[in-house]
């Protein structure tokens, strides 16, 4: 079993971040919902491009390590905070950390990062089903704003639009 004192959260990349994330979006959300090859591409491609221009005044990259391994992350893409708000992205738990308190960690570093910023409005899509993430979102005062079918991870889902003001 392991001891939750056990993993770290890290604020900047380490190489095979990019791979990592990844792999456990693809692993975890072909398991749960048979996504295949594009949306870990996706995933892949846009954390990449977001990481190339990532700029630690206006954005946020957390990872949980344990045991030297990433098993967790979540991103605040702050190129857009001003007029759209601040992108929450890229929130995964490896099987190893889920359920464990690792994943509310990682959130409230998020937030509390939005709101040192002064960011107005924290915003993130999802779909329909992700109960324990929802529970999280909504914990931290995130609220479904609309849902309507979509197709932005690769098969059609009910997309939700969650919001939180951070005034």
């Amino acid at each position: 079993m392991t001891n939750v004192q056990e993993f770290r959260i890290e604020s900047e990349y380490i190489p095979g971040s990019i791979g990592r994330i990844a792999e456990l979006h693809g692993t975890y959300y072909y398991d749960h919902w048979k996504f295949g090859l594009y949306f870990e591409a996706k995933v892949a491609t846009e954390l990449s491009e977001f990481l190339r221009r990532y700029n630690k005044k206006s954005d946020g990259f957390w990872i949980a390590i344990e045991n030297g391994r990433i098993e967790g992350s979540v991103v605040i893409d702050g190129i857009r905070a001003g007029d759209e708000g601040a992108h929450l992205r890229w929130f995964i738990i490896s099987d190893a950390l889920r359920g464990k308190g690792v994943g509310r960690k990682l959130i409230n570093r998020a937030i509390d990062f939005c709101k040192s910023k002064g960011y107005k409005k924290t915003y993130l899509w999802t779909f329909e089903g992700l109960n324990a993430a929802r529970h999280l979102y909504e914990e931290v005062g995130f609220q479904l704003i609309k849902q309507q079918s979509g197709v932005q991870w690769g098969a059609t889902v009910n997309e939700q639009y969650f919001e939180l003001r951070n005034e």
